[in-house]
């Protein structure tokens, strides 16, 4: 039908609570609608694809008539994390959710992680990435210990000074904790977390790398790779996957450039799938509590829609959706439990089609895998009702 997807994650944008969120923790989150109740949003662009039409939020009337395609789609796997909603979207359903750790990892993962590296660590609690390094950078300088610690998602992360400890040693290290965690331990992902600076002035640098579980096969771009589909991705959806079955993949150091590289990749590429995730809604804005900051960059996503949209070739479609919440207006800094909304827009695509609530991310994938002619283990394909 189509002869090239780009699809777009907005890392973390929920769009309300769903039934089994007080299990989580997460009673009344909405990232979307308390953002547009407490700050405002001024998003003109994405309430003409539809955004009112899909609930009810303050200062954002339903549009009378949609230019895309809307909906919501619900997170059919337990947990709230990365990992869990990328791989969901790929036809992936976890049994169980990856592990975490609030209160720091155990001793014997802790005690096997320091005598394979002849280190030992700091940290090893859950924390912001910028804050760890302001509170034990100096430490880690002088000690040479490298900085073990975990957040909200399934994660391992090793922060290290890139003058202490040399890239590649840091890469090995992690290597080693991937190594260390499996089995009931098994996390989503270890990453290196790389940074440079003095002390007051500590900044990370582009340098990080995740190292996931791999994903089981025949998800959706393993589907792709066999039958010749090629796959750009922007962002860090490449790590999410391992590069399985992608043949290109741009890192980004924000959602600007994520975006200049989302058009740049359609410059490149003329068919295909384009895979985008902009992830400073979650990283920078939701993990803080930052109603502000994250307001503004849905606004700067916003201006940026129309010209994505003229740059979209006729034979084009495109997909904006979201992995799962991160509402920065709760007291919780940690993901929620949350619906995603869901657009289908392009030149030979219907407008104004409900969608409705997909039972699945899954969904997604089985409607872009259907788009290239072939299927993937979950999900029902929305194809047929948008063209």
């Amino acid at each position: 039908m189509f002869r090239r997807i780009i699809w777009i994650v907005l890392d973390s944008v929920g769009i309300g609570e769903m039934p089994d969120a007080a299990a989580y923790g997460d009673q009344g989150s909405d990232t979307l609608g308390n953002i547009a109740r407490i700050r405002g949003l001024h998003t003109p662009n994405l309430a003409r694809l539809g955004l009112g039409n899909i609930k009810a939020l303050a200062g954002i009337p339903p549009a009378v008539d949609p230019k895309g395609a809307f909906g919501r789609c619900t997170l059919a796997s337990p947990g709230k994390d990365t990992t869990t909603g990328h791989w969901e979207m790929a036809g992936i359903h976890l049994e169980h959710p990856f592990p975490l750790y609030p209160q720091g990892f155990p001793a014997e993962i802790m005690n096997e992680f320091e005598r394979r590296i002849g280190r030992q660590t700091l940290g090893n609690k859950a924390a912001s990435g910028t804050e760890i390094i302001k509170e034990l950078g100096e430490e880690h300088m002088r000690t040479g210990r490298p900085i073990v610690y975990t957040s909200a998602d399934s994660v391992f992360q090793v922060a290290a000074h890139e003058e202490v400890i040399p890239l590649d040693e840091l890469y090995r290290m992690c290597e080693t904790a991937r190594e260390i965690l499996c089995g009931p331990h098994e996390v989503g992902r270890v990453i290196a977390r790389p940074f440079l600076g003095a002390p007051g002035k500590f900044t990370r640098t582009p340098n990080r790398h995740d190292y996931a579980v791999p994903p089981p096969p025949g998800m959706l771009l393993d589907k792709l790779a066999e039958k010749g589909v090629n796959v750009h991705s922007v962002g860090k959806i490449s790590d999410v996957f391992l590069g399985r079955g992608i043949c290109r993949s741009d890192k980004t150091k924000s959602n600007a450039d994520g975006m200049g590289k989302t058009l740049a990749a359609m410059q490149a590429n003329g068919a295909g799938l384009i895979f985008v995730n902009l992830v400073d809604f979650d990283q920078q804005y939701g993990h803080r509590n930052d109603i502000e900051g994250y307001g503004a960059a849905l606004e700067e996503f916003d201006r940026w829609l129309p010209e994505f949209e003229s740059a979209l070739d006729p034979g084009d479609l495109a997909i904006i959706t979201a992995d799962h919440g991160c509402d920065p207006t709760t007291p919780s800094t940690d993901h929620s439990r949350e619906y995603v909304p869901l657009f289908a827009l392009g030149r030979k695509t219907r407008t104004g089609v409900d969608l409705g609530l997909r039972r699945t991310l899954s969904d997604i994938g089985q409607t872009v895998a259907s788009n290239f002619g072939t299927t993937i283990g979950n999900g029902e394909s929305f194809l047929a009702q948008i063209v």
